[in-house]
């Protein structure tokens, strides 16, 4: 019978645009997907951008905007890469929607009538300037382990060490630098260490449906650690589910003021996005939805959130009356060259630019495909073996077995196959496990073992056309026969393979249907040969080579990777043409400058007069600048998405004194102010504020 299906990937947090890691995770759940639909399965595949929470708010406020439009600008980017990668959700919706409302005020209802929620007063961080109780990643100080200044509410970047914000020295808020205060608030809590949940929660997780490493991870969570004196630490705790006003999410049903935790309502967008699924197809969501429905409930997230997805969501739909997860499939993340993702050292790979650049986005899904396996591992995007795998596998191997037969077809055989040879065909199913095996590593998510033995496979027949050689038969006209019956038996392998790599594949095998007039391109077409005068049409090239120019354009170059050639100095005597200082010092590290290249750069402290934005431009602000030189600069900047100009004026900040003057088109700029962000702008853009007591003029060294 076929089964039913409902299939979720990580809801990707909708204050910034799709990286490289979601992508690989929306591939990979799309391959299993395709599979699954392939075997006549019943799939419903959706997913949702979450939402709400903090982050999404403060930075619509800093951009003037509502939440709601942030959001919606964010989501009108994710079709170009959905369908730049060719991802088939079936629904694509969002946490800020009536469904995810009404389900997740249901949960909390449910949850609380079974004794689960509580209340409780707590102690957190407040910002007198902004009105808000102030999230750990909004509070930065002095680290209380080693004293590296500027380090996060929860854990220092220097020394690793985990603490509570309150344990911060001189701490201070980065949305207003104000000094935070003590203040108490009442929050309402998920009983997670009730030995209900304890009991379920064990049972569940423990129960085969996770990775066994995943598993190992849920059981020292819930079972804790014990100490070598015998010391038990650790178990479940209760779990905060309220933030207080101002915040973007849910309200609490009967507390006003009290919202939904981000963390509590978006997995809860899950089962929205299929309620308004159900809806547009006439579909009974609840009978996705209960206990005992009988449809498994499939998730693809990666290894940083396995703690909310094996503990907290399947705890909440068990007692709130839901049907719990059947399989949580864990990815680990994914590195270029063995590094993690780094714009500045060129390590930095973006899908948006892959697709830009023309790249087919294929050759991406199958090397991902090639890479992942059923267990939480981080998998390496290599530059080098991207380009040989992908002209070595699809080009070399697949797309040359057509390239090389459906010609001689079309010209002296009118498209149409000859009965196969038999002996060949039997010989191609000996070096590979066949389409069973295939089919069950597919199921097992063994996407790279399901490849290599497809590949080996494609190896047998080239191999057979090889030792027939059809373009020396073509030569000898008596020898039709056997040009019409080689080229027969290696086009219908070669639809045998398309067929294996369609979930991998889906655009290439939609054109080779068409070229072949296949009926279809369901797994059970494998077991179906063609027949003796099926007719193929005009063969079209089906695949082109990865260029290595394109991966050099796809990868961001470090800045100054090549530094500028400087005039040598004057030679000493017998230093062999270098002078005495080059000859003795050694060579510097890569990446690195020296002092005498830093100290060109003249860094001033500069007086904000005025900021205005720019009329014809939605990033730029028009900046006048005091650097204490008797005049006012114009310098334009493109920090308007995150500052307003009224907020600007008065304050320091350091610029770039010495930057030549650069002519734009409204108006000239003579410099450059400085702001810290992360490498994709994703936290924000924060300009550098000078000490108490620095003036404009002085210089920064």
């Amino acid at each position: 019978m076929p089964r039913r299906l409902f299939v979720t990937t990580a809801l990707p947090y909708a204050n910034g645009s799709f990286h490289i890691g979601h992508i690989m995770e929306y591939i990979q759940a799309d391959i299993w997907v395709r599979f699954q639909r392939m075997q006549g399965n019943e799939v419903h595949f959706v997913c949702a951008d979450d939402a709400h929470g903090a982050p999404i708010m403060l930075k619509a406020e800093s951009e003037r905007i509502t939440p709601q439009q942030l959001v919606a600008r964010i989501a009108a980017e994710r079709p170009q890469y959905l369908d730049g990668f060719h991802v088939s959700f079936d629904h694509w919706h969002s946490t800020d929607s009536p469904e995810n409302v009404e389900l997740s005020q249901d949960i909390y209802r449910k949850l609380r009538a079974a004794g689960l929620i509580s209340t409780r007063t707590i102690e957190q961080f407040y910002d007198p300037v902004k009105g808000m109780f102030l999230p750990d990643r909004y509070i930065k100080g002095e680290c209380p382990n080693c004293g590296a200044k500027d380090q996060y509410g929860d854990s220092c970047e220097v020394c690793g060490a985990v603490y509570a914000p309150t344990e911060l020295k001189n701490p201070y808020s980065t949305i207003t630098g104000a000094t935070p205060v003590m203040k108490q608030s009442e929050h309402y809590f998920f009983s997670l260490s009730d030995p209900r949940c304890v009991e379920f929660l064990k049972g569940w997780a423990l129960d085969g449906r996770l990775q066994p490493e995943v598993a190992n991870k849920a059981r020292e969570w819930l079972e804790g650690t014990t100490a070598d004196d015998g010391t038990k630490t650790g178990g479940l705790a209760d779990w905060d589910i309220s933030r207080d006003a101002p915040y973007f999410g849910i309200p609490i049903p009967d507390a006003p003021g009290k919202y939904f935790y981000v963390w509590l309502d978006a997995p809860v967008g899950y089962l929205a996005s299929l309620k308004a699924n159900c809806a547009k197809r006439g579909l009974d969501f609840a009978s996705f939805v209960a206990p005992d429905a009988d449809v498994e409930q499939v998730h693809f997230i990666g290894k940083d959130i396995i703690y909310f997805h094996t503990l907290f969501w399947p705890a909440m739909l068990k007692f709130a009356g839901y049907k719990v997860p059947d399989r949580v499939n864990v990815h680990g993340f994914i590195t270029v060259s063995g590094e993690k993702m780094s714009k500045s050292r060129g390590t930095g790979l973006s899908p948006l630019r892959y697709l830009e650049l023309g790249m087919n986005p294929e050759w991406l899904r199958y090397y991902l495909a090639a890479k992942l396996n059923a267990r939480v591992e981080d998998i390496d995007f290599n530059p080098e073996d991207f380009v040989a795998r992908v002209n070595s596998d699809l080009v070399g191997k697949l797309v040359n077995i057509a390239s090389r037969c459906a010609g001689f077809l079309a010209k002296r055989f009118d498209g149409r196959l000859a009965a196969i040879d038999h002996g060949a065909h039997e010989g191609f199913a000996r070096p590979w496990a066949g389409p069973e095996a295939v089919a069950a590593l597919y199921e097992q998510r063994e996407f790279g073992k399901a490849l290599r033995e497809i590949m080996q496979f494609a190896d047998a027949v080239n191999q057979f056309v090889d030792a027939e050689k059809p373009w020396d038969l073509a030569k000898d006209p008596a020898r039709a026969a056997e040009l019409h019956r080689c080229c027969s038996t290696a086009l219908r392998a070669f639809r045998d393979l398309v067929l294996l790599l369609a979930p991998v594949l889906p655009a290439m095998a939609g054109r080779v249907q068409a070229f072949m007039n296949l009926p279809s391109l369901d797994w059970a077409a494998l077991a179906e040969p063609l027949p003796e005068g099926h007719r193929l049409e005009a063969y079209q090239h089906l695949m082109t080579r990865v260029d290595p120019k394109q991966l050099d354009a796809l990868f961001d170059s470090p800045a100054a990777a090549a530094p500028a050639a400087t005039a040598a100095p004057t030679a000493s005597k017998g230093s062999g043409g270098k002078s005495a200082a080059a000859a003795a010092a050694p060579p510097a590290a890569e990446g690195t400058i020296s002092i005498d290249e830093f100290a060109k750069v003249d860094l001033r402290i500069a007086r904000i007069v005025a900021a205005e934005t720019v009329d014809g431009s939605d990033k730029l602000l028009r900046l006048t600048l005091d650097a204490g030189e008797g005049r006012m600069r114009t310098v334009f900047s493109g920090i308007r998405t995150w500052h307003a100009p009224e907020q600007l004026t008065g304050r320091l900040t350091v610029m770039v004194a010495n930057l030549a003057p650069r002519k734009m088109k409204f108006g000239l700029s003579e410099g450059m102010v400085l702001a810290a962000s992360f490498p994709d702008d994703g936290g924000g853009v924060f300009l550098l504020d000078p000490q108490d007591g620095a003036q404009p003029g002085m210089k920064v060294r």
